[in-house]
């Protein structure tokens, strides 16, 4: 296990390394979630095997430090994952990000594109104030008091098992105040920031998911949309050899015009 200091009072965030060439390729996981148990399965595929890789919790989820000082939002995020990266000596990466992870990653492109080289994006958010059906909005809703007299326990059994089984390891502040600034977003918002960005950009949708919102508009600004069939969000899980297969390939392919 490897460690970095990047938060207040001393927080630590942590990641599972496997070595290997450069790029280094760092996985970020989604709200409640954690990096290795989404990621590995696909990640250790021969498609995917061979880099160096990183597989990264965000500060207050699973092997990472919760820090009570620290804000949650999305750019404190993306800033807490750049000391990170710069205390692992990461340069120029392939980040492959999830929902959640999604936009903190465009957040970390935004703010210090030396780290990142490409961005393969599964699901991200790139709006705020989604949908009440999503899950970030559905623990938005609470306030932190009533999220940690109940609302944690009825979104765990909401969720259900495959989700619960990670954000129960959550920190139950962390987890609803990432929820707060998934749902406030960034701004200017991160599908703006998306669209500006230079580096090579994929997102990834599920088939299962229906189509992606604004899709002509991303491509416009030279983001790649690939639907994975047979696959809702968690793309990674759902169809692990398609996964690896789409990622790989748009990692394999130069900057559109």
């Amino acid at each position: 296990m490897n460690a970095a200091t990047v938060g207040p009072d001393g927080a630590r965030m942590r990641w599972v390394e496997i070595s290997g060439r450069a790029p280094a390729r760092v996985y970020v996981h989604g709200l409640g979630a954690m990096s290795a148990p989404y990621f590995l399965p696909a990640a250790t595929l021969p498609e995917l095997a061979g880099h160096r890789s990183l597989f990264v919790d965000l500060l207050g989820f699973g092997l990472s430090d919760r820090p009570a000082a620290f804000g949650y939002t999305l750019t404190e995020h993306a800033e807490a994952l750049a000391a990170a990266l710069d205390a692992a000596g990461v340069r120029a990466a392939d980040i492959v990000a999830h929902s959640m992870g999604g936009a903190v990653a465009i957040a970390l492109a935004h703010h210090r594109p030396d780290l990142v080289g490409q961005l393969v994006l599964i699901e991200a958010n790139l709006d705020p104030n989604p949908p009440p059906t999503a899950g970030s909005s559905g623990m938005a809703r609470y306030s932190e008091a009533e999220f940690l007299a109940g609302g944690l326990a009825s979104t765990l059994d909401r969720v259900g098992p495959a989700w619960a089984a990670t954000m129960r390891l959550a920190d139950p502040i962390g987890l609803h105040r990432t929820a707060i600034g998934l749902t406030t977003g960034t701004r200017p918002a991160m599908r703006h920031l998306l669209e500006r960005l230079p580096m090579p950009r994929t997102y990834l949708q599920g088939g299962r998911s229906g189509p992606v919102v604004g899709a002509e508009s991303l491509a416009s600004a030279g983001v790649r949309v690939v639907t994975v069939p047979d696959a809702g969000h968690n793309i990674m899980l759902d169809a692990p050899e398609q996964f690896a297969q789409v990622t790989a390939a748009a990692l394999a392919q130069p900057a559109l015009a």
